[in-house]
């Protein structure tokens, strides 16, 4: 058990069940990224942060830095976002499509930094 096992223990029912699609979501377009909690939030880690979700009262927020956000912009005109911050609202299925896109555009700007 990792510490992102930890932080998802915490949720039950339709919170739970969205925490673990975002995770395997993220593992399978990155698979060789580390898992660890910072900012105290299940992060997944290659050459650096790439990103990071959490839980809140009535949406799943998805943080993947600003530079995630700013190359998505059209395709986020129906979430509520900021720079570096989507807003994924529970009462919604997650856009698994969406996501895997920013995940990989992640991957393929912290591979260059190697």
């Amino acid at each position: 058990m990792n510490a992102i096992d930890g932080y998802i223990d915490q949720f039950t029912g339709d919170k739970r069940k969205k925490l673990e699609e975002i995770r395997a979501l993220i593992r399978e377009n990155a698979p060789e990224a580390s898992e660890k909690i910072s900012w105290n939030m299940p992060t997944f880690f290659l050459n650096g942060n790439l990103v990071h979700f959490a839980m809140n009262k009535a949406h799943l927020g998805f943080y993947p830095t600003p530079s995630g956000v700013e190359n998505f912009e059209k395709e986020l005109k129906d979430y509520r976002h900021s720079r570096g911050a989507i807003q994924f609202p529970l009462d919604k299925p997650l856009p698994k499509d969406l996501i895997a896109a920013i995940v990989q555009f992640r991957v393929a700007e912290n591979t260059k930094k190697k």
